[in-house]
């Protein structure tokens, strides 16, 4: 490394083009290409072309179903392998590192990135990221887990401010990518666009130092989003690595600082040196690459991932079809499948199935069809495509109405202004039940949409974005031959206004207030109680499941649950099992309660099967502002188990040590605290009674509603009240926390 001159260092800290990284030949280092890939690749021709909107031609791969599909799997084992199917056409394609997952939080159904991203809940979507992450680089190809960090929202994405309280940013935003981190090791952490609390996010020392580097231990290189960094020399002392893409104004200006001694040869020594290492790591995976991938194997894993993905929102029994059920077909998602969304993570799939023509195959003959509405606004639908597919409707037994969000209502770069599906879809779906009350509504949408209409329909599925193999896909769930296993990791509400960032989402010029706090998704809706259209955790199956025998135990800090599920229902299913835990007399603000753990179990009808699920004791803390450390409240905790989160069958109670420091009183504690400590209350005794007496009107003595009154005083106030002097009251502390220290006094 010392024979690489120190400007050739610099080089490489920045993109030598769009998507490759600066080759170095004095330290025999080639570049390598890089990709966006969250759900396919997209390798664009670099020595031709190379943008970041999605615009530009790329080599066919295979379209996954999108982080919104895969998560509705609620399947661990599934997202590793669809890792592992990208790093084998990455290889092909010759690309080091996969740009992806996309794990920020769903804080705002309008956020138009939302198709990309798992979870409004960060332990779903850091156990999925997780497991993607892990079969990704299991195939020898980095991954780069983004945006880091509290970019959720494209709004003004390159310059809001996230504004969010300490606690609320470690225990949710932060989450999920301190899991992939500790637990996966990514390659490279791709930094976000966004301002945190104040400060660019590519200049964030705390951030991508601090915490990331430090505190996590975090051992790859961190690489900017396409365009994110402000001013390179400030971003590489903060503990970013690689300013991508190509950028020849910022590496003179990085030399020329380096020239005038305002940046040190070990911070340009310690990137180089982190981008080295991930550059000979991808030069050894691709030596022996194959230059192809099975093509109809990788269809075939999206179409099985898709069958998962798919969620029965609603159902009165007209589901599933009979193969030979009177049924038509209407809305051109039937036959033109919105699988993957708009912006950088478009991909040019290897093929493309749709959904009309498995309906015709199962049907076993042409099934009546009528387009209703265009899904591209550019391209209007025929004048008379409304009424026709009225008519096709009257009379009919079943009408299947596809509906959902073209490509221009959600996409990367811009945020919905609502959740609503378009108004010509919502009038089509009010004439249709005007002559026939058989409605199937099967969705297509990157994200939640408001569901008005669900009282007056039979059914309602939601079909996310699927993939290229989803079309078969949601017709084999529609007729029964794939039975609907899916369930929400994002809650859809019953109005935009109850969702809990309404009124801070998308924020203005001044940055964006996360004022909800840790109330983000379905803890905001519990902590509210307010009536949803479908809960977290959501999703029905053509059998049913009885849950029974629900235990908790402790061992430490950790918890193992056991549930018995018996599939009592007619068919063989998959179901998801959901455990949360609640703390009910916590000392801290706490939600409801949080998922924090999740199995899969598939059961012939009348079969059983006793589930354990493993909590462990990092998964149950909170980020405790006053000693900087992720701790665990001791005492009595409520587990809960069931079909979603509002769908509870069993609980349990667990008794937790903990792990919460004992905090020496100080005169800045108040009597609430201080009275809360074993054996205080007597040493208090004779100073409560010269301020209060032995009595009150009631004979309550000191449990009476002056003292409640005082339960929030400093004791430093009582020297005043008291006439004590504060040397006596600091004597009286400093006994009971020697006390305490000594283990005599808890």
């Amino acid at each position: 490394m010392n024979d690489v001159p120190v400007t050739r260092k610099i080089a490489l800290t920045g993109g030598l083009n769009f998507w490759n990284t600066q080759p170095i030949p004095e330290a025999d280092l080639p570049k390598i290409q890089v990709s966006d890939g969250p759900h396919g690749l997209r390798m664009q021709d670099t020595e031709v072309s190379g943008d970041h909107v999605g615009m530009g031609g790329s080599a066919p791969a295979t379209c996954f179903p999108p982080a919104v599909g895969l998560a509705s799997t609620w399947n661990r084992e599934l997202a590793g392998e669809v890792g592992a199917a990208l790093a084998e056409e990455a290889k092909a394609l010759n690309v080091g590192v996969l740009l992806g997952p996309g794990m920020n939080i769903k804080r705002d159904p309008r956020c138009g990135r939302n198709f990309e991203y798992f979870s409004e809940d960060p332990y779903v979507t850091g156990e999925l990221a997780t497991a993607f992450v892990q079969g990704v680089q299991g195939g020898g190809v980095g991954t780069s887990p983004k945006h880091f960090a509290a970019n959720n929202q494209e709004t003004d994405r390159l310059r809001r401010d996230s504004q969010i309280d300490e606690r609320p940013l470690r225990d949710i935003y932060l989450n999920a990518f301190r899991k992939v981190v500790t637990q996966a090791q990514p390659w490279t952490i791709m930094c976000s666009y966004n301002k945190l609390n104040g400060t660019q996010v590519s200049n964030h020392r705390w951030l991508l130092t601090d915490v990331l580097k430090n505190e996590w231990g975090f051992e790859g290189l961190v690489v900017s989003d396409w365009g994110a960094v402000v001013d390179r020399v400030a971003a590489l002392k903060a503990g970013l690595d690689l300013e991508m893409p190509a950028n020849a104004a910022a590496e003179r200006a990085t030399v020329a600082a380096y020239e005038a001694g305002d940046l040190d040869e070990a911070t340009i020594d310690g990137a180089y040196q982190r981008v080295a290492r991930i550059v000979r790591k991808a030069v050894d995976s691709l030596a022996d690459a194959p230059d192809s991938f099975d093509v109809e194997g990788h269809h075939a894993l999206g179409r099985r991932a898709a069958e998962q993905a798919i969620v029965l929102l609603a159902n009165d029994g007209v589901l599933p079809l009979a193969k030979d059920a009177d049924v038509v077909v209407i809305g051109e998602f039937a036959r033109t499948p919105r699988y993957q969304g708009a912006g950088s993570s478009r991909v040019n799939p290897t093929k493309v199935d749709n959904t009309l023509d498995r309906i015709n195959e199962l049907a076993g003959s042409q099934v009546p069809f009528a387009p209703g509405f265009s899904t591209q606004p550019n391209k209007p639908a025929p004048q008379n495509a409304h009424a026709e597919a009225v008519e096709l409707a009257r009379g009919a037994g079943t009408v299947l109405l596809f509906l959902g969000l073209g490509e221009a209502h959600e996409s990367e770069g811009y945020d919905r202004d609502d959740i609503d599906l378009p108004a010509e879809q919502l009038a089509l779906l009010d004439d249709i039940l005007a002559v026939n009350e058989n409605v199937v509504v099967v969705l297509s949408n990157g994200s939640s949409v408001l569901l008005p209409f669900r009282a007056k329909v039979r059914a309602i599925v939601e079909g996310w974005l699927l993939g290229q193999a989803g079309g078969p896909a949601l017709a084999d769930v529609l007729y029964g031959e794939v039975n609907p296993s899916g369930k929400l990791t994002e809650t859809i509400p019953e109005r935009l206004e109850d969702v809990p960032s309404f009124y801070n989402f998308p924020g203005d010029v001044n940055g964006v207030r996360y004022g909800e706090g840790l109330f983000v998704g379905y803890r905001g809706y519990d902590k509210a109680n307010l009536d949803v259209a479908y809960p977290f955790g959501h999703g029905l199956s053509y059998t049913s499941f009885a849950y029974a025998d629900v235990s908790a135990t402790a061992s430490g800090n950790a918890i193992t649950v056991q549930v018995t599920v018996t599939n009592t229902g007619e068919r063989a299913g998959r179901e998801v099992v959901q455990v949360y835990v609640s703390k009910p007399d916590s000392e801290v603000v706490r939600v409801p309660r949080e998922l924090k753990g999740f199995a899969d179990v598939t059961l012939e009808p009348g079969a059983s099967e006793t589930l354990t699920i493993e909590i462990p004791a990092e998964e149950l803390g909170y980020w405790e502002v006053r000693d900087a450390a992720h701790v665990i409240e001791g005492g009595t905790y409520v587990v809960e188990v069931g079909a979603s989160s509002r769908d509870l069958r069993g609980r349990a109670g667990v008794e937790l040590e903990g792990d919460a420091p004992v905090r020496p009183l100080t005169m800045q504690s108040t009597m609430g605290e201080a009275l809360s400590v074993p054996g205080f209350a007597d040493r208090l005794q004779a100073m409560m009674a010269d301020l209060f007496g032995t009595g009150d009107q009631d004979g309550e003595g000191l449990g009476s509603d002056a003292m409640r009154m005082m339960q929030d005083f400093p004791i430093r106030g009582m020297a005043g009240f008291t006439g004590r002097e504060p040397e006596e009251l600091q004597a009286m502390l400093d006994e009971v926390n020697a006390s305490r220290a000594s283990g005599a006094d808890r």
